[in-house]
C-alpha cells in the first residue's frame, strides 16, 4: 500500500490524511442518502466530491513550469562546510506557492535537506542556499531534487522529481607543519636543507616575477589589486623563489593491508607532506596506483580525494626520483631510488612505533636488503607532531 501511494504521489496525486477523511465522509453521506432518499445528503456528498476533484487537480498544476538549476560547489577540505545553492525558477504566469523542496543528498553525507518556499512570482527565481558540514574526504555526487506540494487545499500531495547534477569534492585535511625532517633531508646526495630554502624565500619576499590570473586556493595576500582593477579580474603575483631543484614523489602503497583509519591517516599525511614541500619550494609529485604520477595542486588534491586502498596499479612507480613511501610494512624495496624514505603504519604483528625499524617484508616495490630511513606512525597519537619528529 505504501509503495502504491508513493507511486501515485510521484506520477499523479495521493490523498493526504484530510483527503482520505473527506473521501470517507462523502461515501458515508452518499450511502445515507441512498437509504433515506434525502436530497440534502446527496448535495453534501456531491459537494465534497467536487471539492476533492478540484483539490486533486490544483497541486499538479502548481508544479508545472518550474525549473531547478544548481550552482557548482566549491571544493573544501575535510572539516570545512560545503555551500550548496539551488535556484528554482517559475516560468509560468501564476504564482507558485507553498512548495516543499528536498535535495536528496547521498546517504553517506547526510539525510535529505528540506526547505519550504512560501511563494515564487511569475518569471522570478527563488534561491535556496544551505551549508552542510563535512567529516571525510571524497567526491560525492547526487542529482535528484524533489518539489512537493498540497496547495491550495492541502487534501492531495503531488511530487515531481527534477535533475540537478551535483558534485561536492572534499579534499583530505591538511595539517600545518613547521618542520618535517623526513622531507627536509630526502635525497641521495648532501644538499641545502629546506629550512635554507625557506630563508631564501623570505629574503626574496616582495619581488614580483610575473602576474597571472587568480586560481582557486591562491593566498589573498598575493593578489595585486591595482592590476586586478585595471584588467577587471583578479591577478596574482608570482614571487621570485630560490630553490635547490630537489624533486620528490609521495607514494601510497596499494599492496599494503590497510585498515580504514590507517589509510585515512596516510592520505592526510600525503596531503600534509605535499603542502609542506610546496610551501617550501620543493618539487613534489604524488603517485597512486589508479592515477599514476600527478603534479599540480588541484590534480594532487583531487587524486587524494578519490584514492582508495588496494587499487589496481595502472603505471609503475618512478625509479629516478626519491620516494616517500606510505605503507604498513617496514620495507621500501630495492627498485626505489637511493635516498628514499618510508612512513609506516605498523600492524600489531610488527615492530612498535617507538622502536627503530629497518627490515624487509612484502611490498609492491619488491624486496630489499638495504637499510632505509623509516618513520613509524602511532595511529593513536596526533599525526602532526609525529611528522615533525626525527625519523
Amino acid at each position: 500500500m505504501k509503495k502504491l501511494i508513493d507511486w501515485m504521489e510521484a506520477h499523479w496525486v495521493s490523498p493526504a490524511y484530510s483527503g482520505w477523511l473527506l473521501l470517507g465522509l462523502s461515501v458515508f453521506f452518499f450511502g445515507a442518502a441512498s437509504n433515506t432518499m434525502a436530497g440534502w445528503l446527496y448535495v453534501i456528498s456531491g459537494t465534497i466530491l467536487a471539492v476533492l476533484a478540484i483539490a486533486a487537480i490544483l497541486p499538479e498544476r502548481t508544479l508545472r513550469q518550474l525549473a531547478v538549476t544548481r550552482h557548482s560547489i566549491s571544493p573544501v577540505h575535510a572539516g570545512e562546510p560545503i555551500v550548496v545553492e539551488l535556484t528554482i525558477t517559475n516560468h509560468g504566469k501564476q504564482i507558485k506557492d507553498l512548495l516543499q523542496v528536498t535535495d536528496l543528498l547521498p546517504y553517506i553525507l547526510d539525510i535529505p535537506k528540506t526547505t519550504v518556499v512560501e511563494a515564487i512570482s511569475p518569471g522570478k527565481p527563488h534561491h535556496w542556499v544551505y551549508v552542510h558540514p563535512t567529516e571525510r574526504r571524497g567526491v560525492y555526487r547526487w542529482k535528484q531534487v524533489q518539489l512537493r506540494t498540497a496547495a491550495p487545499l492541502g487534501l492531495f500531495w503531488c511530487r515531481r522529481d527534477h535533475t540537478a547534477n551535483a558534485q561536492a569534492v572534499v579534499y583530505p585535511q591538511v595539517l600545518r607543519l613547521n618542520r618535517c625532517p623526513i622531507l627536509d633531508e630526502i635525497g641521495d646526495t648532501p644538499h641545502v636543507r629546506m629550512e635554507q630554502y625557506a630563508r631564501s624565500n623570505q629574503s626574496h619576499e616582495g619581488f614580483t616575477r610575473a602576474l597571472r590570473p587568480y586560481r582557486w586556493g591562491d593566498p589573498m595576500r598575493l593578489i595585486h589589486w591595482r592590476t586586478s582593477a585595471r584588467y577587471g579580474e583578479l591577478r596574482v603575483r608570482e614571487l621570485e623563489i630560490l630553490t635547490g631543484g630537489e624533486a620528490v614523489v609521495i607514494a601510497i602503497d596499494p599492496a599494503a593491508h590497510w585498515t580504514d583509519d590507517d589509510f585515512e591517516q596516510a592520505v592526510i599525511a600525503a596531503a600534509t607532506l605535499y603542502d609542506y614541500g610546496d610551501r617550501n619550494g620543493l618539487d613534489v609529485g604524488l603517485w597512486t596506483a589508479a592515477a599514476g604520477l600527478v603534479h599540480s595542486r588541484p590534480s594532487i588534491l583531487m587524486t587524494l580525494a578519490n584514492v582508495q586502498a588496494n587499487e589496481t596499479p595502472i603505471s609503475e612507480l618512478p625509479q629516478h626520483l626519491p620516494i616517500i613511501w606510505l605503507t604498513t610494512t617496514l620495507d621500501l624495496g630495492s627498485s626505489a631510488s637511493p635516498g628514499s624514505r618510508v612512513i609506516c603504519w605498523p600492524q600489531s604483528s610488527q615492530s612498535k612505533p617507538d622502536q627503530p625499524t629497518s627490515s624487509s617484508g612484502p611490498s609492491s616495490l619488491g624486496s630489499s636488503s638495504l637499510s632505509t630511513v623509516t618513520l613509524a606512525i602511532n595511529p593513536t597519537e596526533d599525526l602532526a607532531p609525529q611528522l615533525q619528529r626525527e625519523p
